[in-house]
């Protein structure tokens, strides 16, 4: 038999509502931890702030020809 319930699943009721709010103004909330940032983001943002000479300028030219040879190996993998 359907679950025939007028609230929608995950949300909370007047009541449960009402109820953390004065949790919350009272102090008696447990706290929550802060939201996580998503795994990408940070090295996106990282990788964005150095450019691309200033990372060859630091390589020799057999380290850039193994890392383009990897490079080249993971994209023909994928097929």
């Amino acid at each position: 038999m359907p679950n025939r319930s007028s609230a929608k699943r995950g949300e909370k009721d007047i009541n449960e509502t009402a109820f953390s709010i004065v949790q919350q103004a009272t102090g008696q909330a447990p706290k929550q931890a802060p939201p996580k940032l998503p795994t990408k983001a940070l090295p996106v943002t990282m990788a964005a702030s150095v450019s691309t000479k200033a990372k060859k300028s630091g390589l020799t030219p057999a380290k850039r020809k193994a890392i383009a040879e990897k490079a080249a190996r993971a994209r023909w993998a994928k097929e």
